[in-house]
């Protein structure tokens, strides 16, 4: 009998898609959704920019239900934490007894979502947890198995606007300046993944315009075959500072 039922937070990028792979090898562990929060008012996955319909075909390719959290915009950090109350109660009545989590080493992000887990009876898991030096190795892993990405935001402080819309491959892998992560944990970049051993099927997208929002460069995803730079743009995906870029 499973003994655990994990809901996933669902940022749609590489790294919880990946946490989805890892989750579904472990015994006695049963994922029964994708917690997602999105910009209410563009209908868009905070930092990440995606369309919420992308979302909605990866958990389709995924087979499980998506957990959408509707964030007000401007949306202030009280404000995010009651909506993620909400949806925790909404999630312990259905049964669920973990949340999990696709953090790699950001030790403050980690101890907030504990705190904030802490009192609802819901354990946090965090399977992809490691050290800054072990990120290589889980990115070439990630590619080595089949995980297809693109990046969809970078913050050009720490990474040139060129590399958005780019393939996530090891060719980019290649080019990152050294102070870099690989996986992008510290904020240099996010991801929507469209294909890996998590999925039934590839998520077909189109690679769009690049805008700058809120000193950010957002790269716009549209469904259909994977293309070079039609026309489109991508929508505001501010979220609390205290989460920006917490959910991966």
């Amino acid at each position: 009998m499973t003994s655990r039922r994990v809901l996933l937070s669902w940022s749609s990028g590489k790294d919880s898609a990946w946490t989805l792979h890892v989750l579904r090898r472990q015994p006695g562990l049963e994922v029964v959704g994708l917690l997602t929060t999105f910009n209410q008012a563009a209908g868009r996955v905070a930092m990440h920019a995606v369309r919420r319909e992308l979302v909605q075909a990866q958990a389709a390719a995924a087979g499980l239900p998506l957990w959408p959290v509707p964030l007000p915009f401007p949306c202030s950090n009280a404000e995010y934490e009651d909506s993620m109350r909400a949806v925790i109660g909404r999630a312990r009545k259905a049964g669920v007894t973990h949340v999990a989590f696709g953090d790699l080493f950001l030790e403050d992000v980690r101890d907030y979502r504990i705190r904030m887990l802490s009192p609802t009876g819901i354990e946090p898991l965090f399977p992809l947890w490691c050290s800054p030096a072990e990120t290589p190795a889980l990115a070439r892993t990630m590619l080595r198995d089949g995980l297809r990405a693109v990046l969809t935001c970078v913050d050009p402080r720490q990474l040139p606007e060129t590399f958005a819309g780019r393939a996530y491959d090891a060719q980019l892998l290649s080019d990152l300046p050294p102070t870099v992560d690989p996986c992008g944990e510290r904020g240099e970049f996010h991801t929507f993944c469209f294909g890996g051993p998590m999925f039934a099927r590839e998520i077909p997208v189109q690679v769009g315009d690049t805008v700058r929002r809120d000193g950010f460069c957002f790269t716009d995803l549209v469904p259909g075959a994977l293309a070079d730079r039609p026309e489109g743009a991508a929508g505001d995906a501010t979220e609390p500072p205290a989460v920006r870029g917490a959910q991966r």
